[in-house]
């Protein structure tokens, strides 16, 4: 197969894969090594790119999916707003970032960050496969582990977990500590 037709073959599997496709299986389907076809991906971004096209191929998940540029959002979001079903709460954003930057994490955890009961959260999350059940921790109770599925990576694009924003909150409560610990050393002389 010829280079021009090996891309309009990404191109065409892309679009009408609805999980991200790996590497591996474009390999097979292009009949060359796996390189060869991250070669020919790398390729076909630069020329959706360079063209100025509303498509892009973005990797997440540990594959590559056909996407819309994030700047035509609002006008798609016009498009598809009778779509609100598919939005996620504030209690699930929530729950999510918690157990995306902690996991594993009990539901018993969970709440005692939130400051509220999370079961039916934590069941739809489930339910929409972006939380799966990994284990049960050690101890009283054994309770149910919570972590991200490749759902939840490819919901908010995300190659891997690494991808992650790095959290601030650590900082701040970090400056918190020092302060009241120098107010102490001060209030004590």
């Amino acid at each position: 197969m010829e280079k021009e037709q090996q891309k309009k073959t990404i191109e065409a599997l892309l679009f009408l894969s609805e999980e991200p496709v790996k590497p591996d299986k474009l390999a097979v389907v292009l009949s060359a090594a796996p390189e060869e076809a991250e070669a020919m991906v790398r390729e076909l971004q630069e020329d959706l790119f360079s063209a100025g096209r509303g498509l892009q191929v973005f990797e997440t998940a540990g594959g590559y999916q056909m996407g819309t540029l994030p700047e035509l959002a609002p006008y798609l979001e016009k498009a598809f707003s009778e779509d609100i079903s598919s939005n996620l709460s504030n209690a699930a954003l929530e729950a999510l970032a918690i157990i995306a930057y902690k996991q594993p994490v009990t539901r018993i955890e969970i709440e005692s960050i939130r400051g509220v009961r999370s079961k039916h959260v934590l069941e739809n999350l489930v339910k929409r496969k972006l939380i799966k059940i990994s284990g049960r921790k050690d101890g009283p109770g054994r309770p149910i582990l919570y972590g991200t599925t490749a759902d939840f990576l490819k919901y908010f694009g995300l190659k891997d977990l690494g991808d992650l924003p790095q959290l601030e909150v650590e900082e701040e409560e970090t400056k918190t500590v020092q302060q009241d610990e120098a107010d102490d050393n001060s209030a004590q002389a």
